[in-house]
């Protein structure tokens, strides 16, 4: 799959860029916090989990104000101003209704989206979301990372890193934690974060009509599953299911279990796995990749000559939708074994 970018205008003049994977039903993606659609589409294990989502589906998601590819803002961050972004992406659908798919902080927005537009929603899907930010940690946690984000970001980014994706593998961790810093500036990321421990719609989930899968990761540590519990009390008819892990990122830990249960709450096939696989010869290839090798030195060690090597390190290149070594060695990393057959 490959991405399309494009950007719309909010109300107050601001550009927001929103991309468009996939064909078919439409199914909106309201992220947490901080996004970067391009980074994004770099980082192997998150591209995987929206082409995953994007099978047989066309997925929208975008980048808030201040945050990635989006243009910055003076105005201060507010559920108003998140709804307003939303209504300039959705109004790009022309009225077709869509599924609404919210994670972490985006999951409030989809909810307050839901609340006010029900007839727009199909099936609304919120993931590692809360009811009330205040609720997520104690005051005196909350106060010393929203002072770290401020003071120092780059060790804040760190520190939430390891919050978010406990269960990530070491070079998914560091890449996420520069993926952040990447993504605005210390003083936007603060200012969304500290409003995401005060958004609150314990108000707004009686309201809610469509039809609802509360998911949720059983350990989460940046949103406490009693959160989600919440979530699906308050909604009418709502399904909560609880999988196993920790991670907050829902491209982290078994993506393949929360694509899963999400497709088929949406009506569409379970996304198959391990589509992104490679030959023998090419695991091979993608090692010594990983290994900091040149395509001499991988042709050296695997007796063939250098153009082959190259058409190899290409193939793959291609076939996992990468631009760089750089990447296919990120993959190799987290995928170092063959997957088993279905």
């Amino acid at each position: 799959m490959q991405q399309e970018i494009a950007r719309v205008t909010t109300t107050d003049g601001t550009l927001v860029a929103y991309a468009t994977i996939g064909a078919g039903r439409p199914v909106v993606y309201v992220s947490g916090w901080l996004s970067h659609l391009q980074l994004s589409w770099e980082l192997p294990e998150e591209r995987a989990f929206y082409e995953s989502l994007a099978q047989g589906c066309r997925l929208i998601r975008y980048d808030r104000a201040g945050s990635g590819l989006s243009a910055p803002t003076t105005r201060p961050p507010s559920m108003a101003y998140e709804l307003e972004q939303l209504a300039a992406v959705v109004a790009t659908l022309g009225g077709e209704p869509f599924d609404l798919v919210g994670t972490s902080m985006g999951a409030l927005v989809a909810v307050a989206w839901a609340a006010a537009h029900p007839d727009t929603v199909r099936r609304l899907v919120l993931y590692g979301g809360w009811v009330s930010g205040s609720a997520v940690s104690p005051p005196s946690a909350r106060e010393h990372v929203l002072g770290l984000v401020e003071s120092h970001w780059g060790l804040g980014s760190d520190v939430l890193t390891d919050i978010f994706a406990p269960d990530a593998d070491a070079t998914t961790r560091k890449e996420f934690g520069r993926y952040q810093r990447a993504c605005s500036t210390a003083a936007t990321a603060r200012s969304l974060l500290a409003m995401s421990y005060e958004l609150d719609v314990t108000d707004l989930l009686a309201r809610v009509r469509t039809p609802t899968l509360v998911v949720h990761r059983a350990h989460d540590r940046a949103a406490p599953v009693e959160q989600a519990t919440a979530l699906a009390d308050g909604i009418a008819g709502a399904k909560l299911v609880v999988l196993p892990g920790r991670s907050h990122l829902p491209y982290a830990g078994d993506t393949h279990a929360l694509v899963t249960t999400v497709r088929r709450f949406l009506g569409v096939r379970a996304p198959r796995r391990g589509a992104r696989t490679l030959t023998a010869r090419q695991r091979e290839v993608a090692a010594l990749i990983s290994e900091g090798c040149t395509n001499r030195e991988i042709a050296t060690r695997l007796g063939i000559d250098e153009r082959s090597a190259e058409g190899h390190v290409e193939r793959i290149r291609l076939r996992l939708g990468f631009r760089s070594r750089a990447q296919i060695a990120a993959w190799y990393a987290n995928h170092p074994d063959p997957e088993p057959a279905n």
